[in-house]
């Protein structure tokens, strides 16, 4: 298997290193593990991609490159030129926190496993949720390194990957535990914080120039039973199935009641 990892943190993010042993643990013997990953940190920066500016390329060693680029940008040059064949496998992280909930659109992480599937190749983004109980770990990442392969696995064997149109991806969080008290996984939906919105933080500097910070809100507010953030902060690790497609089909039903089509 061939595989190609990618993150939203940079080419040195620790994280990067725990989808590392992931992923060559997934590829197997034989297989092969290209990374591709911004050469700066590019968090937050969604599904972007630098259509406008050529992105340079430094080849950091064997089947390694970084990118002056957004993480979907990587993916679109490891599959079309840096990678030697075809791509089996995309995968996306480890993230540093979360990306359960209203993050989940926000995320660059999200982008590239996004970028995957609307290149026809199974992608997964994979982030370990940070809070009291591992952020002072030796190994913050202790959930993820110890469950990734397991699950990214089961996932690839077993999870459906199909689609006549756009393609699933899959959102994949690990909560904020030490690797002893991860209790298992849940299929779960996308959750809803409610005061999960960014928001504008003005400064003024020294100088008297006007700055702005976007700040984000608090990370360990629950959502609805059978969501990410709520698996997540019970100790399970969430699976949430995704696709391009933002239709909301509901409202798509109702929307036509009141546009019905033209009969003429």
């Amino acid at each position: 298997m061939r595989i190609l990892i990618t993150n939203d943190d940079g080419i040195s993010a620790p994280g990067l290193d725990v989808l590392t042993e992931i992923a060559t643990e997934v590829a197997g013997e034989g297989g092969e593990v290209w990374t591709v990953a911004p050469a700066f940190e590019q968090s937050g920066v969604g599904h972007c991609i630098n259509y406008v500016k050529p992105s340079m390329v430094s080849q950091m060693g064997p089947r390694r490159f970084a990118l002056e680029g957004s993480p979907a940008d990587c993916v679109l040059a490891g599959i079309g030129d840096l990678v030697d064949g075809p791509v089996d496998l995309i995968l996306s992280g480890v993230n540093r926190g979360n990306n359960s909930g209203e993050n989940t659109v926000y995320s660059g992480t999200i982008g590239a496993a996004m970028e995957g599937a609307l290149q026809g190749i199974p992608a997964i983004a994979l982030s370990q949720y940070y809070g009291p109980e591992n952020v002072d770990l030796d190994d913050p990442f202790e959930a993820a390194r110890s469950r990734g392969a397991e699950l990214v696995k089961k996932l690839v064997a077993d999870a459906p990957w199909g689609g006549d149109t756009y393609k699933l991806f899959y959102n994949v969080n690990f909560p904020p535990v030490s690797a002893a008290h991860v209790k298992g996984f849940a299929a779960v939906g996308q959750g809803y914080r409610g005061d999960g919105r960014m928001k504008v933080s003005p400064q003024t500097s020294p100088s008297g120039r006007h700055y702005l910070w976007i700040a984000g809100s608090a990370q360990g507010v629950p959502t609805a039973p059978g969501t990410d953030v709520a698996a997540n902060l019970d100790g399970l690790v969430s699976i949430t199935p995704m696709r391009c497609d933002l239709t909301d089909r509901a409202a798509l039903d109702d929307l036509r009641s009141i546009f019905p089509a033209d009969a003429g």
